[in-house]
This record gives C-alpha cells, sequence and structure tokens, in this order.
C-alpha cells in the first residue's frame, strides 16, 4: 500500500491556487515551527454575498502540507464565508482519501489558516465575531497529531 493517495500526490505535484492577492480581504499565516510547516492563505471576498471569489496560498513544508493547503483553497473557492469557517481538518483528509497518522497536522494547519484569514477578513472590516470561533490550537495539541 503506498503511503500517500493519488490526490495527496496530485495536490502536492499540481498545487491548485499558488500564490498570493495583492490586495487580498483577509491573509491568514499560521505554522509549527517544530514540524517545520508554514501556511499562508490570502481570500477576496464579495463583500454583498460574502463569497470567496478567489483564494490563493503559499506554503513552506513538506508534500503533505503543500496538498491540504492545495486542497482546503478547492474546498473552499466559491462558498460563503460561513461556510468556509465549517471547513475540518477532517474535511480536508477525507477529501485527499486519507493522509498518514503522522502527517493529519498538515490538515489541521490547513483548516488554522483558513479560519486566519476569516478572522482577519472580519478584522479589517469591523465585522464583530466570538472570539472562541477562532481560538487557535494548542502548540503541545498541535504536536500529538505529528508525534513531536
Amino acid at each position: 500500500m503506498a503511503l500517500y493517495s493519488e490526490k495527496v500526490m496530485d495536490h502536492f505535484r499540481n498545487p491548485r491556487n499558488v500564490g498570493q492577492i495583492d490586495d487580498a480581504d483577509g491573509i491568514g499565516e499560521v505554522g509549527n515551527a517544530k514540524c517545520g510547516d508554514i501556511m499562508r492563505m490570502y481570500i477576496k471576498v464579495d463583500d454583498d454575498s460574502k463569497v470567496i471569489t478567489d483564494i490563493k496560498f503559499n506554503t513552506f513544508g513538506c508534500g503533505s502540507a503543500i496538498a491540504t493547503s492545495s486542497m482546503a483553497t478547492e474546498m473552499i473557492m466559491g462558498k460563503t464565508i460561513d461556510e468556509a469557517l465549517e471547513l475540518s481538518n477532517k474535511a480536508v483528509v477525507e477529501a485527499l482519501d486519507g493522509l498518514p497518522t503522522h502527517k493529519i497536522h498538515c490538515s489541521v494547519l490547513a483548516e488554522q489558516a483558513v479560519r486566519a484569514a476569516v478572522k482577519d477578513y472580519y478584522d479589517r472590516k469591523g465585522i464583530e465575531y466570538n472570539p472562541e470561533d477562532f481560538k487557535e490550537i494548542e502548540e503541545d495539541e498541535l504536536h500529538e497529531h505529528c508525534g513531536l
């Protein structure tokens, strides 16, 4: 059995939505120094409909980090902000047909990067939100996923 699914390999070799948005409405950056993965997500949002009209990412990390970033962008492109906030790391893993256990932390970072970009959008627009909805995962908890 292969360590990585064909979908993971496809998103690693041919990542979608790579780059940056110079006039982004929200930018989220998350990272994990112990695992060495850093993700930055950029979103462009239609203010009237609250639909994500563009999304890009830059990821410094392993193939799983790149694949989860790519998949997360595909999953929320064209969705509303509220729908984007429903994205879970489990959904990203399922969409990629699985990840090795020691790489699950990459999907957690992808979820966090999306949430961080939405939070930044809210902050820039002065939109109120519940801070509990944007609590960051503690580094120790994230390391439980990567075995460090």
